[in-house]
This record gives structure tokens, sequence and C-alpha cells, in this order.
């Protein structure tokens, strides 16, 4: 059998984002070759790509023929330049969330790839959160009936402000909307397409605060609500997600494990990756078929790797990328009403 060459991969920084998330998936998976990590000053790449190569500038990137596919998971008011620059040079591109900070920049990608005959795809790794691929079978299976109202959190307690951080810094673009709220309108999108109307409202709670660090969105479907929300000032989080619906209801607490993990060095792919106990499953009570039902659901086991698992198959065997740009557009046009909801102070209808 023919053995598939490994795609030859660019990692475009080496924060948070390289360390945590996307360098730890590329090493466990066979497929990637990482080949270059972009760190202007540092060497921190070092331990885990030992032979990779650091370049200091973007253009020994763009320019080197052998590199493939290069994951762009800079700063986010840089998505959209750095991610051109490496469409045009003839790669392929995964971008960080969220996108774009605007829907037209995303479409200009989109259009660029299809020009150029490249994969485009968005990192929304919390499409495989094992608290969220639990829900979403809930919700598909009608166990709670007709859904009546969804709501999501993604609170946190951090009643500082960071020094020397991009995200706490910035424009109307910067801040949680963008951060978080990526995530959790995708995740909304997934379960439910898009919605009819968008109301949201943004807030600074933390003192010395200068870019948004609250927000409660509600996006109205035709008999439902789906409603979002996030802040850094709670220090008891409650349910994780809340579903209602005319049978019954779903709760689930607690945070999927695997970042965590991450943090702690441990390998994705690992026997137990992503499982959570029993403890933190979520709770169901609802009537099926005439009979009361109570009780525990059982948390899918999270798996991030699975996003590049679908990569490779995408870029060598001409799969569908599991996370379309197109869905990711979605998710900025979404984000971009809840900018003009907020400012006017009013509901907006797409």
């Amino acid at each position: 059998m023919k053995r598939i060459p490994k795609i030859q991969t660019a990692i475009a920084s080496f924060g948070m984002s390289g360390q945590v998330f996307h360098g730890p998936s590329l090493a466990a998976h066979p497929g990637f070759e990482v080949r270059t990590i972009l760190e202007r000053t540092k060497q921190l790449s070092r331990k885990m790509f030992p032979v990779a190569h650091i370049a200091r500038d973007y253009r020994e990137i763009l320019n080197d023929p052998a590199i493939e596919l290069i994951v762009v998971n800079t700063p986010d008011k840089l998505h959209y330049p750095m991610a051109l620059d490496a469409l045009n040079a003839g790669k392929h591109v995964v971008v960080e969330k969220p996108f774009t900070l605007k829907a037209a920049e995303a479409r200009h990608l989109m259009e660029t790839a299809e020009r150029k005959h490249r994969l485009l795809t968005v990192y929304h790794n919390r499409r495989w959160d094992g608290d969220f691929m639990t829900v979403r079978k809930v919700v598909s299976s009608g166990m709670l009936g007709r859904l009546i109202e969804f709501e999501s959190h993604f609170d946190r307690y951090r009643n500082f402000i960071s020094p020397d951080t991009w995200k706490e810094e910035g424009d109307e673009y910067a801040g949680v909307l963008y951060n978080l709220g990526s995530h959790m309108v995708d995740q909304s999108l997934v379960l439910f397409g898009l919605p009819e109307s968008v109301t949201s409202h943004l807030s600074v709670v933390r003192d010395g605060g200068k870019v948004a660090d609250y927000y409660d969105i509600r996006l109205q479907y035709k008999h439902f609500a789906a409603i979002l929300k996030c802040s850094y000032l709670v220090r008891e989080p409650g349910p994780r997600y809340i579903l209602h619906g005319t049978n019954g209801s779903f709760y689930k607490w607690g945070a999927d494990p695997q970042e965590e993990s991450l943090k702690k060095g441990e390998k994705p792919g690992t026997p137990g990756w992503g499982s959570e106990p029993e403890s933190m499953w979520g709770r169901i009570n609802t009537d099926l078929n005439g009979l009361n039902v109570q009780g525990k659901i059982e948390t899918e086991a999270g798996n991030y790797l699975a996003f590049y698992e679908n990569l490779f198959s995408a870029v060598r065997l001409g799969e569908k990328p599991a996370v379309p740009a197109e869905d990711a557009l979605q998710v900025i046009r979404i984000l971009e009403l809840c900018l003009d909801s907020n400012r006017l102070k009013k509901t907006i209808n797409l």
C-alpha cells in the first residue's frame, strides 16, 4: 500500500494556542510534520518540536516551497492579513478562531482560497468538547420534546486585568465577544442553524477594564431562544448548559477537561483522553413514551485531535473539512450583529 506523505506544516506563533492546542495535536498526529514555527524572539517550541526550524520572519514560512499548511494562530487582528498572505503563497490554511474581525474579510479569504484551490478552515475546536457533544446528542434525540429554551454559559472568575496582553486592549473587536463568544455562537449555529434575530448586551464589569468582559446574547429562533452568556466575575459557576423542552430538562455542570489536561502536558489520544468522571455527568428529567425518566447522562469523551484527523483527510484524501469556512463566516456575521445590537440597544433581524 502506498504510504501517504506527511503534511509539511508551519505554526505562525507559539503562544498559548500553539503550546496548548495546535502544537500537542500536531505532535500527536502521525500525518503532520511541523517543519517551521514562527517565534520572533523566543525558542519556546524547542521542547515540543526539537528539530523544527524557528523562523524569525513570517516571510521565511511563506517563501518555503516545502511548507503545505500554515496554522495562523496569531492575535485576532492579524488573522486576515496573515491568512491572505498564506493563501496567496499557495498554502492550505487553518485560522485560529475568530476567523476574522469582519465578515467582508472572511469572504475575501474564502474567495482567495477558491481561486488558489487551497483548503481554508477555522479552529472551532469546542465542537469537540465532550459536554457539547453530549448536548448535541440530547437535542437530536428529541428526549426533551420540542425545545423551548437553550442556555449556555462560559463564565470565569478573573477579577484583575492581566498585564501585557493584547486581549485586554483594543476596540470593540477585542474582549470576550470575539474570544469566547465565537465558540458559543458556533456551537449554537451547529445545533440550530441561523437565528431569526439577535439581541446582545456587552459590558465592562471589572474595575480598570478596557474591553468587554461580559455579554448576554439572545439568538431568537422560530419557537425558542438560545441564550449565550459570559462573565469574568462569576466566582461560583452555575450550569454550563441548561436545556428546557416540552417534555423535560437537561442540566450540565463543569467544563470539558481537555484544556486543563493539555496545560498539564498530557498528550491527546491517550487512554481515557477527554473523559469525565461520573460525578460530572449531566442530569435529565423528562418523559419518554409515557414514563418519567430521571438520572444521569454519561458525557461523551471530548476529542480535539478529531479536528486534525479530519484536516489530514481533507488535505490528503479530498474529504470535506469538518469546519467549512462558510460556517466560520456565519459566526462572524452573528458577532457583527451582536456589536450592532449592543450599540443601537435594539434587536437586529437577520
